[in-house]
């Protein structure tokens, strides 16, 4: 009931409470429970003085520093979008990342330890209703006070209770459903969700988040290494090409091969682009014999290459030599305007296919592929005369 909002949000306190004056009335630190132990009152000094950038360990601290500060970054903002995620909100990586860098320098001056979003306190603050950043403002102050007033009380805390605040809060953030969605939908993200989960749960934060985001940064430089590259064809009486494998109606175009290529082209993929496209161009040779026709020309559809560096140029060069050989004509369609400019620039349209080779869409390559070849059938047969 939202009046009563004011009942979860004092359970933690009451549970730091209770466990406290249970513990110091039964002794439990002297039958093995453990407690939190002595606490002294006040703040840290100031230790802006003591900073030097100039002794022998600062190469071992710069190492600590950008290993624990991209540890932080990835939890806290990975915490924050899982809480945002319930309520349907949007975070601001950059304006995460600049808030942790404030606070920590801030931090760094007052002898502060790392500053982060830990999933312990953002779960139990989520929990207990915090909405705004006000919130974290009033829990500042609570523990300034606490630090300056009530520290030594504090000292029977059972650990155990401070345990089960985090597991309560925690528990309401665990969903099921979301679990079963996830292995539906992709089983790699749900293989990194479980590696996150069980690294956390059994052995360290640190350990859970540096497994998971591994496994993320591999996934990606494998998608980035083996990008898709298909074979279109024409849905019959329109202009629209499609992949012929998830569209069996649509047809392919006679004597000619048309492959889209999906992803950018790096070093890291040229090589294999490479052989994508010779084999396409083999399988194809060996269709079209079968049907008595030669192979005559190749375009390929860049719409979807939204980069292109020195060595992907060179692969297409090496491309266009391997097809020259073989009497096959290649045409690029649709390529984007910075992928064009480098090609200008390094002379390959201009020096390699020539400009004539370049289309606005795939219909057009098309056609001046026809156009190309019935003109040069047409210089054949006034050559045999």
């Amino acid at each position: 009931m939202p009046h009563l909002f004011w009942v979860s949000a004092i359970a933690p306190f009451m549970v730091v409470v209770i466990g406290g004056v249970f513990d110091f009335l039964v002794h439990g630190d002297e039958h093995g429970i453990p407690i939190v132990g002595d606490l002294k009152k006040g703040i840290n000094p100031i230790s802006i003085s003591q900073l030097r950038f100039n002794g022998k360990h600062v190469g071992v601290v710069v190492k600590a520093g950008l290993l624990s500060g991209i540890l932080a970054l990835a939890e806290g903002i990975a915490v924050g979008r899982s809480l945002a995620m319930i309520k349907n909100e949007q975070i601001d990586g950059n304006k995460e990342m600049i808030a942790f860098g404030m606070m920590n320098i801030v931090g760094s001056f007052t002898s502060c330890y790392l500053t982060t979003g830990p999933f312990s306190k953002s779960a139990v603050n989520f929990d207990a209703g915090g909405k705004t950043p006000m919130s974290n403002v009033v829990m500042s102050v609570c523990i300034l006070l606490v630090l300056l007033f009530l520290a030594p009380l504090f000292k029977y805390t059972p650990l155990v209770a401070l345990s089960s605040i985090i597991v309560v809060a925690m528990i309401g953030l665990i969903k099921v459903k979301e679990f079963i969605r996830l292995y539906r939908v992709d089983k790699f993200d749900f293989c990194i969700c479980m590696v996150a989960f069980v690294g956390v749960v059994f052995f360290t934060m640190v350990i859970g988040l540096s497994a998971s985001v591994g496994l993320s940064v591999l996934r990606a430089l494998l998608y980035v290494a083996r990008p898709a590259t298909v074979k279109l064809g024409n849905i019959t009486g329109t202009e629209v090409f499609r992949d012929v494998k998830q569209y069996p109606h649509a047809k392919s175009v006679p004597n000619i091969l048309v492959l889209q290529l999906g992803s950018p082209i790096y070093f890291v993929n040229a090589g294999y682009l490479r052989e994508r496209i010779l084999r396409w161009v083999e399988d194809e040779e060996h269709i079209c014999k079968g049907h008595g026709q030669d192979l005559q020309c190749l375009v390929l559809d860049l719409g979807g290459v939204t980069s292109i560096d020195n060595t992907g140029i060179g692969m297409l060069g090496e491309v266009h030599k391997g097809l020259d050989r073989k009497g096959i004509m290649i045409a690029l369609a649709n390529p984007r305007l910075q992928v064009t400019e480098k090609l200008v620039v390094s002379g390959y349209i201009k020096d390699t296919i020539g400009e004539e080779s370049v289309f606005l869409t795939i219909t057009d390559a098309i056609a001046s592929c026809r156009y190309g070849l019935r003109r040069f059938r047409g210089k054949e047969g006034c050559s045999e005369v």
